[in-house]
Formats: structure tokens, C-alpha cells, sequence
């Protein structure tokens, strides 16, 4: 499952939201196939944008993978 979620990550995700300045990595799979990812760049200093980025991201990643229980930062 890692390797698609980074495969998702960085063809599907990235793309998208490197025009505002952010990344995004993720950081692990937990227990309930919990995934936790980390964002830099323009969006990681503000709280509004992080909330909204992180529910882009949640809501790309169990797209594709339903299996994925939530998404969180880490």
C-alpha cells in the first residue's frame, strides 16, 4: 500500500498543488490504515489552508484506495 500512496502522492496530488508553493510526503501507515503525511512549503504556516489541503489529499488518496480509514498530519 506504501508504494501507491506515494505513487498517488507524486503523480496525482503533487501536480495539483505545487502551484501553491506546497509539498506534501508521507510520513507513515498506522494501525486502521491510517495515513499520516506531511506538507511544506507555502501551506504549512497557515492553519486554514493545512485543513483544507489535508481534506484534498484525504479525499484524492481513499479515490483510489478505499481501504484508507483517514488521513492526518504527521
Amino acid at each position: 500500500m506504501r508504494e501507491k500512496i506515494e505513487r498517488i502522492l507524486e503523480q496525482s496530488i503533487q501536480p495539483k498543488i505545487a502551484p501553491n508553493g506546497c509539498s506534501v510526503e508521507l510520513v507513515e501507515i498506522a494501525d486502521n490504515n491510517l495515513v499520516l503525511v506531511r506538507v511544506y512549503g507555502a501551506c504549512e504556516c497557515c492553519p486554514l489552508s493545512r485543513i483544507t489541503l489535508l481534506m484534498f489529499i484525504e479525499k484524492e488518496l481513499k479515490l483510489q484506495i478505499p481501504e484508507i480509514s483517514k488521513v492526518e498530519l504527521g
